[in-house]
């Protein structure tokens, strides 16, 4: 497993059968994905596998071994800075338990849709429940971080 993008040791037999999620918090000391439900169904536990964002709580170990894993921590890394910070500045964070998942399914998207709709936002938060905050802070976040990242990339193109 490759985990926000290191390569992860040779993971012992009887870690296998381990949700992702408690590998996550338990093993790797990596605690943005947090047990909401343990059902698949309010999405705190978000992560990306293989850039698809998955509920880490329904996913073994085992499922993964050969799969680039990331987490919360490892968005800024992946080139998502641009996205906590739209968060931030659009007073998308409140709590906070809910942010690490949607965080995760925001980037997903941005990574298959660099310029995504209203709706496809929408649609990629479908799994994430949040009890604190509208969606649309979550959806303004997503289009100012797309607009940054646009104008990132055509900063270094006229730079080249």
């Amino acid at each position: 497993m490759r985990l926000n993008g290191t390569e992860v040791g040779a993971i012992p037999t009887e870690l296998h059968g381990l949700r992702l999620l408690d590998y996550l918090r338990d093993v790797a000391g990596l605690t943005g994905a947090k047990e909401g439900c343990g059902m698949g169904e309010c999405g705190s536990c978000t992560v990306t596998v293989d850039g698809r964002a998955t509920t880490s709580c329904l996913v073994l170990v085992g499922q993964v071994l050969d799969a680039d894993v990331r987490t919360v921590e490892g968005l800024a890394a992946a080139g998502h800075g641009a996205l906590q910070a739209a968060f931030v500045e659009r007073q998308a964070v409140q709590c906070g338990y809910c942010i690490p998942g949607v965080l995760n399914s925001c980037a997903a998207l941005l990574d298959r849709d660099p310029d995504p709709d209203d709706a496809a936002v929408r649609r990629a938060l479908d799994g994430n429940l949040c009890r604190c905050t509208g969606y649309q802070r979550f959806v303004d976040a997503v289009h100012d971080a797309a607009c940054a990242r646009r104008a990132a990339g055509a900063g270094a193109e006229g730079d080249a």
